[in-house]
């Protein structure tokens, strides 16, 4: 594996008062991205089936949902090498406020479209269609929003104001939940399914207006006016993408590893469980949606604390905990559902998400760390993307199928803690980045 980089150029710092001003910038944004991402997801595991996949059968409207869910996974490769390409050559804020961009529209269209019953195969064409707008987006919007916090970030300090954009994926899914849970009982479960649905969708252009007018009012990271200031500078690739997978394939796959079993954490307590609770185990959603909410809420609170521990001692130890936590903790968080107790499963989730949050606390610094600046944007979106893909994207689904031959939770603890073990071998490949400058 290449040495990893070290500083050649000391980039100019940022202002004491703009550091915090550009991370809570970054933090508004992948809030809202997210927020974006978990209001269809919440919304695929509760009425889209049956909305614009109609069958008799609700395991396969349940399936052709989550299999839309999955499919702006897909196109979050072409979001890393369209933003990534723009973040690495014209400067990561230009990226990111196009993608913001993309998400709201696409987000608005959604709550837009006809349903099936109006428009037939159109309906789940158009959805698609928005879908793969929506990975887009965020195959540019993580990396972008890390990186402009860290490298904004003062001496000693990069992974806490790199972890504080990493709450936006929890973040939003509490917003989500706040819009969908109130709405859910002002109109009752038959209102909501009808139409009451389209509502968080439509509440998203608010939300765009405000995420862009704070995005534009912060300036460009100083690591990439560093680098584009200095004489005769190493300039980005053309196609960073394919010049990092030439370079620097072992640190992409490792990366990409590292992050992979916490994806599949995530996205199967957020998303996953919310229709299997209830379809499968009769469980209240109003119970998993609180319990989820709990759960990420705790996950929050203890990020930044966890982050600037890392600043302190190292991002493996810590990460390597939270690896060997979720290992551990995978079968009895999922085999908690079966008890069907709210305090039981909010408790188990609650745990599971915490030690979550102490491997992806300091994992967007980690992987900033792990390439050089004029591949960077590229690297650090392309390994988490990866991971996002590989380990969440696809996780609903596999989860359907799995419970589809063995009807019980304890296969999700199995599936999850599979995928957390090769996060945990990852890492223990990785080495330690905390003391590697980031090179102009």
């Amino acid at each position: 594996m290449p040495e990893l980089p070290t500083m050649t150029v000391s980039p100019q710092r940022s202002e004491k008062t703009e550091a915090p001003k550009v991370a809570v910038a970054s933090l508004v944004g992948t809030t809202i991205e997210y927020y974006d991402f978990a209001v269809y997801g919440t919304a695929s595991a509760l009425v889209l089936g049956p909305a614009f996949f109609p069958s008799g059968n609700a395991t396969l409207s349940s399936l052709a949902a989550f299999l839309t869910f999955s499919a702006a996974f897909l196109s979050r490769p072409l979001g890393v090498v369209l933003f990534g390409t723009i973040g690495d050559r014209l400067g990561r804020r230009q990226a990111l406020v196009v993608s913001l961009l993309l998400m709201g529209v696409a987000t608005v269209g959604v709550g837009l479209l006809p349903t099936y019953e109006t428009a037939g195969l159109l309906a789940p064409v158009l959805l698609v269609t928005l879908r793969l707008l929506q990975g887009v987006s965020m195959g540019g919007e993580w990396g972008g929003a890390v990186l402009l916090a860290a490298e904004h970030a003062p001496p000693g300090r990069r992974a806490l104001y790199a972890s504080i954009p990493n709450i936006g994926p929890s973040l939003g899914f509490l917003l989500s939940t706040a819009v969908i849970l109130p709405t859910m009982n002002i109109v009752g479960m038959e209102g909501f399914t009808d139409w009451a649905w389209r509502i968080p969708f439509l509440l998203s252009t608010v939300l765009v207006v405000v995420g862009l007018w704070v995005r534009t009012t912060v300036s460009e990271s100083p690591v990439f006016k560093a680098r584009t200031h200095t004489p005769q500078p190493e300039s980005a690739p053309r196609f960073p993408l394919g010049t990092l997978v030439k370079q620097y394939p072992g640190r992409l796959l490792l990366g990409t590893g590292a992050a992979i079993g916490g994806s599949a954490v995530y996205y199967l307590t957020i998303v996953y469980s919310l229709s299997y609770g209830p379809q499968e185990l009769g469980i209240p959603r109003n119970t998993m949606l609180t319990a989820a909410s709990i759960g990420a809420a705790a996950g929050i609170a203890i990020t930044l604390p966890v982050a600037r521990l890392s600043d302190r001692i190292g991002r493996r130890p810590l990460m390597l905990a939270g690896a060997v936590g979720c290992v551990v903790w995978a079968i009895p968080m999922y085999a908690s559902l079966s008890s069907r107790n709210g305090l039981v499963i909010t408790g188990a989730y609650t745990v599971g998400l915490m030690f979550l949050a102490l491997m992806f606390s300091p994992v967007a610094a980690f992987l900033a760390e792990l390439f050089p600046a004029r591949m960077r944007y590229t690297g650090a979106s392309a390994a988490f993307i990866l991971a996002n893909t590989f380990g969440g994207g696809f996780a609903p689904s596999v989860a359907t199928w799995l419970n589809s031959h063995w009807e019980s939770p304890l296969v999700l603890g199995f599936y999850t803690g599979g995928l957390c073990l090769v996060s945990l071998l990852c890492l223990l490949a990785l080495p330690e980045t905390r003391e590697h400058e980031f090179d102009a």
